[in-house]
């Protein structure tokens, strides 16, 4: 059975800084643009069949090739590790590349 993706692109306010979050332009917005952070919500993305509802926190930015710049969450509740493709070109809500950089940073002493 291949990967299934539900698509869901809505606004919401982010819980761990507030930030009010706007559908992004081109694909589904899954975590905050400001703090990089998200809820563990789905099970495949946009199905919102996670029973978990922990905090999905950004513990590294990775490189694909095919895909770009990605930020690795994992949740602080259960431990599920997902990769979120970093948004840094949206032209509604840009990730924030003060808080890419310092993710890469940050993961780059450990």
């Amino acid at each position: 059975m291949g990967r299934r993706f539900t698509d869901r692109n809505e606004s919401f306010i982010c819980v761990h800084c507030g930030t009010e979050v706007l559908p992004a332009a081109k694909t589904c917005r899954n975590h905050c643009p400001n703090c990089l952070h998200s809820v563990h919500l789905d099970v495949f993305p946009g199905d919102r069949a996670a029973d978990c509802g922990g905090l999905m926190v950004p513990v590294e930015v990775v490189y694909n090739p095919q895909k770009g710049y990605q930020i690795l969450h994992r949740c602080d509740r259960c431990g599920q590790e997902t990769r979120n493709i970093a948004a840094l070109e949206d032209p509604i809500q840009a990730d924030s590349l003060e808080a890419i950089l310092e993710l890469m940073r940050e993961s780059g002493k450990r």
